[in-house]
């Protein structure tokens, strides 16, 4: 009996450390998982946005971010005059970039309920907070189905 009880133990843990991330693909499950306290986490492949800087589209770099959804907020249609709902979480981390030196390297993603996806990226001085970098970019949500650049997982 002991024996079975070891086993199932260890088959437990093991098959909830094996389980992995699961894939959110929609702004319903977004929104759900972040309203039950779900750990949020945002992987962004750059390559397969749309990119704005100076208001002329660019071509996106080949690159990969990800960030915590930690804070964030959700605003229902028209709760801040706005015609979709979105969720915007934002984050700032002190990064040594090869051509700017030590910069605040802002993140800003806001998700709304059509699926779309906008990430705001900008580098700042850290001291005066000029602006040294800007960049936008544009997406959908992945839903496994079609070609979204932002993939949610919890």
């Amino acid at each position: 009996m002991k024996k079975f009880a070891f086993y199932f133990i260890l088959f437990t843990i093991t098959a909830s450390v094996l389980k992995g991330s699961e894939q959110i693909r929609s702004f319903e499950e977004l929104l759900a998982a972040l309203k039950n306290g779900k750990q949020i986490r945002a992987v962004i492949h750059y390559a397969k946005c749309i990119l704005i800087v100076d208001g002329e589209e660019e071509s996106a770099p080949d690159a990969i971010g990800g960030m915590q959804l930690n804070t964030f907020e959700y605003f229902a249609r028209m709760s801040v005059r706005n015609e979709k709902a979105f969720i915007s979480a934002s984050e700032t981390v002190l990064i040594s970039h090869p051509f700017y030196g030590f910069v605040n390297n802002y993140g800003k993603l806001r998700i709304y309920e059509d699926g779309a996806v906008e990430i705001v990226v900008r580098y700042l001085d850290p001291k005066t907070y000029e602006i040294k970098m800007d960049e936008t970019f544009k997406t959908t949500i992945n839903n496994g189905t079609e070609d979204g650049a932002a993939y949610f997982y919890f």
